[in-house]
């Protein structure tokens, strides 16, 4: 393997990277289509991953312009029941633990549609959303009236904040510290807004659960890291923040869930863990490279299956239009010969088209009333969720593929 010597990490600036998955060139995942535009090329970007030497952080080494991707978003956390059950149950204990209450004021970033902190506003604590995409954050305030500022977080959003006298009590960034290109000076606001005995809690998909569950489609061009806490140990003690205690949860096919504050001292659950990554070598070269080669196994069972489906005369379908499911269709050179249409129940999504693919979306409805047989199960992390809601398609006959980690028909 060669080293990629003109890009710097995005966490320590280091120079000693190398390439370890190369997924080629493939459109930006929530870039949906609009039947008027499908005559034209969808722009395709880079997607390779790769390695840095010097703080062992795992990354993809194209860059896209946040505007591009966030200011009009169609991804809305509140039509999933799991994100729901998942915030509520996170408030409800962070409330208890940290004695919250009106005299509080809990900050997210990256607040989305106001799905977490609605939890808060319910129970009489002061909210404060921080939410890039216009559309979405519009849905938060009107909605939910949940106040959202609506710019990129960093130092000098921050710094403006605590000039105004705001310190938040707890902090909460959910599935975004991967999209962030300015990773010093994202940690750092946190630092800056956080109050001197207040939490940061931070959720990131772990990249142990990527790599064993061979969870490639979660790479794509909005996600720019994927965390060990080996990195992200790294990465705040950088920016002057302490993760002082750690845990393992499922969402979005597993993810780290970290509690950084200003100066507590790490517990058994960070120093454990620290020493396990080491043991299981997920801080080394040879980890990743293995899982590229998983992947590419993965790649010509998948697309035997469906190539083998199709020869029988049989028909498919997918359920979700979701970025991981761009990543899959794309890398895998899977489209409209295979699939006949998407099911997605975000009506944000439907009457669009895949990206790259140009698949057509529609309400989960038409698996029912279509009745392929089988479709592909492309947001597989909800697998059990979609799965109770399709017992009419599941009882007339209809089967989901599971793609990840390995294909599986049920």
């Amino acid at each position: 393997m060669t080293e990629a010597r003109t890009f710097r990490c995005w966490s320590c600036q280091g120079s000693r990277l190398t390439p370890v998955l190369d997924l080629g060139n493939t459109p930006l995942a929530n870039s949906l289509v609009p039947e008027s535009a499908l005559h034209h090329t969808d722009p395709v970007f880079p997607l390779e991953l790769a390695w840095c030497a010097d703080c062992s952080l795992v990354q993809i080494t194209a860059s896209v312009p946040p505007e591009d991707l966030f200011r009009d978003y169609l991804y809305f956390s509140s039509y999933s029941d799991t994100m729901l059950q998942h915030a509520e149950s996170l408030v409800g204990r962070m409330i208890r633990e940290r004695a919250l209450g009106p005299g509080s004021l809990v900050v997210e970033v990256a607040s989305n549609d106001g799905y977490l902190l609605k939890f808060y506003k319910r129970a009489g604590v002061q909210v404060l959303g921080v939410e890039p995409a216009v559309n979405v954050a519009r849905v938060a305030v009107e909605e939910h009236g949940i106040p959202t500022i609506t710019e990129f977080f960093g130092d000098a959003i921050a710094q403006t904040l605590r000039a105004e006298g705001k310190r938040a009590s707890v902090m909460h960034a959910n599935n975004v510290l991967a999209h962030v290109p300015d990773l010093n000076g994202f940690v750092r606001g946190f630092k800056t807004l956080l109050a001197d005995d207040g939490v940061a809690i931070f959720e990131a998909p772990y990249v142990r659960d990527m790599v064993e569950g061979c969870e490639f489609d979660t790479i794509y061009h909005e996600h720019l890291c994927y965390y060990s806490l080996t990195a992200l140990d790294r990465l705040f003690r950088r920016n002057g923040l302490v993760i002082s205690h750690v845990e393992r949860v499922p969402i979005h096919g597993g993810s780290l869930r970290i509690f950084a504050t200003h100066g507590e001292t790490p517990d058994e659950t960070v120093t454990s863990m620290l020493a396990e990554e080491r043991r299981e070598g997920i801080d080394a070269l040879p980890y990743y490279e293995a899982f590229a080669r998983r992947v590419h196994r993965l790649r010509g069972v998948l697309t035997g299956v469906l190539r083998d489906l199709k020869a029988a005369g049989r028909t498919i379908a997918a359920y979700g239009a979701s970025a991981k499911g761009s990543t899959l269709l794309n890398a895998f050179g899977i489209g409209r010969d295979v699939l006949d249409f998407v099911v997605d129940r975000s009506p944000h999504k439907q009457g669009l088209y895949t990206a790259g693919t140009h698949i057509p979306i529609r309400p989960p409805e038409a698996l029912a009333t279509e009745r392929p047989d089988y479709a592909l199960l492309l947001t597989w992390n909800f697998a059990d969720e979609i799965l109770a809601q399709q017992k009419d398609y599941l009882a007339a006959g209809g089967r989901f593929i599971v793609p990840v980690p390995q294909v599986r028909i049920l």
